[in-house]
């Protein structure tokens, strides 16, 4: 049974699991509002000890791709392929929107955000099995709404708050919505297991970031403003 080290590090909340067979082992989060860089081996060293494995036990490594902090996703990422790289296993990158859209409960279809800054969301739209029916994408919170498909929808976030008002009036007012945990590095772990078990992990080597938007430096030096 695959034993599966997975890690999110995309925001200041970030986690870390554990996993055998597909069950869980165990789940920590973690809180670095000032980034994961100097915690993050610390942390997945604790977690190894606390339950008596090794780094050699572990069969495969996954990790949050993103969207989420630029910096923290390049931290988890570059984590995730040194680890796998050092123990010659494979590794397995996961979108965070997809990590959530696996604590839907609907059998329809899942409409997944996170909060982007700046105005806008990531978003992305799902079905009961993560099969990807709108690609994911940055825009403005009320123009992905209005572009979402017909039908029955579940609305999934980590964090609600920042927009019931904008749901307010529009067709998704009274939508289903379920808050999924900060802590998405079980449900990372889960993923990696049926990625794992349908032959479509990777070589370290070859695994990228799913920024979605480009960083405020890049979007700064286009337009001309640093």
């Amino acid at each position: 049974m695959p034993k599966i080290l997975a890690l999110d590090t995309t925001s200041e909340f970030g986690s870390l699991a554990l996993a055998d067979g597909g069950q869980v082992v165990d789940e920590v989060l973690l809180h670095a509002p000032e980034g994961f860089g100097q915690i993050l081996f610390q942390r997945v060293e604790r977690l190894l000890e606390r339950n008596g494995w090794k780094l050699a036990d572990i069969d495969c490594f996954a990790g949050a791709s993103g969207p989420g902090s630029f910096t923290g996703v390049r931290v988890g990422l570059a984590a995730l392929k040194g680890l796998a790289e050092a123990q010659g296993k494979p590794a397995v990158a996961v979108s965070n929107l997809k990590a959530i859209a696996s604590f839907g409960g609907a059998p329809g279809l899942r409409a997944v955000f996170l909060d982007a800054r700046r105005g806008q969301i990531y978003g992305a739209v799902y079905d009961a099995q993560l099969a990807v029916i709108s690609p994911e994408t940055t825009a403005n919170f009320g123009a992905w709404l209005a572009g979402l498909p017909e039908g029955n929808l579940e609305l999934l976030s980590t964090n609600f708050a920042p927009f019931v008002a904008a749901l307010a009036g529009t067709r998704f007012e009274h939508a289903p919505r379920r808050e999924a945990p900060r802590a998405l590095a079980a449900a990372i772990a889960r993923i990696a297991r049926l990625r794992l078990d349908a032959g479509q992990a990777e070589d370290p080597a070859s695994i990228d970031a799913n920024y979605v938007r480009r960083s405020d430096a890049e979007l700064y030096w286009k337009d001309g403003t640093v």
